[in-house]
C-alpha cells in the first residue's frame, strides 16, 4: 500500500505517467496498476487523464495532502535508523555544481570526515528540494532563493559569481548596466528565481532559455549569443579569465545553499557535515 501511495504522490508532482515511471524507475504499466489498485481500495476516482497529462481529482488531492507528511516521516525514520547509524550521508546536488566545483569541495570535506560514506545524486535544484522534503535525500546542495522553501532549513554556503560569456568569445564592448540580451537558465530552475531581479536591475534581458547552464555556455561558445552562467561553469569549460565578463561586483551571484529537513539537520553527523561544507565552500 505504501508503494502505491508513494506513486500517487510522485504523480501529483510530475503530472504524467511517463515522468512518474522515470522517477520511480518502474514501467508506465506498473504506475497505472498502482493507481488502479488505490482507486479500487478507496472506491474513488483519484486521477483524471487529459491526453498525456494527469490531474488529481478532489479525492486524490485530499489523499495526497494527508499521506505526504506520513511518507516523508517514514523515509526519515529509515534514514535515521540506517544511514545515520552507518555513518552515511545521502545527498542531492545540483547538476551544475556537481559537474564543476562540487567534487573539489566534497573531496576536501571527505578529508575532514574520512569515516563518513557519501552517496551523491545529481539532480536539478527543484528535484533536490522535492526529494529532501520527501525524505529520499538527507541533505541537498542546490541553488535558489534561501527563503523559497520555508518548510526546510536552508542556509547559504556560497555566493557563486555569475559571468557573461561573449558570443563565440569575441571581443564585446560592454559596461555594467548596458542593455544586453543573453542566453541563460530557464524559469523552472531554482537559480532563475535568485538571479531574475538582479538581471532586470542590470538591464540584462533573457532572450533564450535552456535547462542547463552547461548548455547555455556551449551555445555561447559556439556563437549563438551571449551567455550568462556561473563562473564555475565557465572555468570548467576552460574559458580564460580574460574572455568572460564578471558581474558579481554589481551584485549578480548565484546563491548556493545547504538544505535539510529540520529533524535531519538536528542530527550530529549532519551538523558536522554542514559545518565542514560551509567553511570550505568559499575556497573551491
Amino acid at each position: 500500500m505504501i508503494e502505491n501511495l508513494e506513486t500517487l504522490v510522485v504523480l501529483s508532482r510530475t503530472g504524467t505517467m511517463m515522468e512518474t515511471a522515470t522517477v520511480l524507475k518502474v514501467s508506465q504499466s506498473a504506475v497505472s496498476k498502482r493507481i488502479d489498485a488505490l482507486e479500487r481500495y478507496y472506491d474513488r476516482e483519484l486521477i483524471e487523464r487529459h491526453g498525456r497529462r494527469v490531474v488529481l481529482t478532489h479525492h486524490g488531492t485530499r489523499l495526497v495532502e494527508r499521506v505526504t507528511p506520513l511518507i516523508s516521516e517514514l523515509r526519515g525514520v529509515f534514514l535515521e535508523d540506517n544511514a545515520l547509524r552507518k555513518g552515511k550521508i545521502i545527498m542531492g546536488v545540483s547538476e551544475a555544481i556537481l559537474a564543476s566545483w562540487g567534487p573539489r569541495l566534497f573531496a576536501r570535506v571527505q578529508a575532514r570526515m574520512p569515516e563518513v560514506e557519501f552517496t551523491f545524486h545529481a539532480q536539478r535544484s527543484p528535484v533536490v528540494l522535492d526529494r529532501v522534503r520527501s525524505g529520499e535525500y538527507m541533505v541537498g546542495i542546490c541553488t535558489g532563493s534561501p527563503d523559497a522553501d520555508t518548510d526546510l532549513l536552508s542556509e547559504i554556503i556560497r555566493l557563486e559569481p555569475m559571468v557573461i560569456l561573449p558570443s563565440g568569445l569575441a571581443a564585446l564592448e560592454y559596461q555594467i548596466g548596458d542593455p544586453l540580451a543573453v542566453i541563460t537558465i530557464e524559469s523552472r530552475s531554482g537559480a532563475w528565481r535568485s538571479i531574475e531581479d538582479d538581471m532586470r536591475r542590470l538591464n540584462l534581458h533573457r532572450a533564450v532559455s535552456l535547462e542547463s547552464f552547461f548548455s547555455v555556455a556551449q551555445m555561447a561558445l559556439s556563437g549563438f549569443g551571449h551567455g550568462l552562467v556561473p563562473e564555475g561553469v565557465a572555468r570548467t569549460l576552460g574559458v580564460p579569465d580574460d574572455r568572460f565578463i564578471p558581474v558579481s561586483d554589481a551584485g549578480l551571484n548565484r546563491p548556493v545553499r545547504f538544505v535539510a529537513r529540520k529533524s535531519m539537520f538536528a542530527q550530529p553527523l549532519v551538523q558536522n557535515f554542514y559545518r565542514s561544507v560551509s567553511e570550505l565552500a568559499g575556497s573551491v
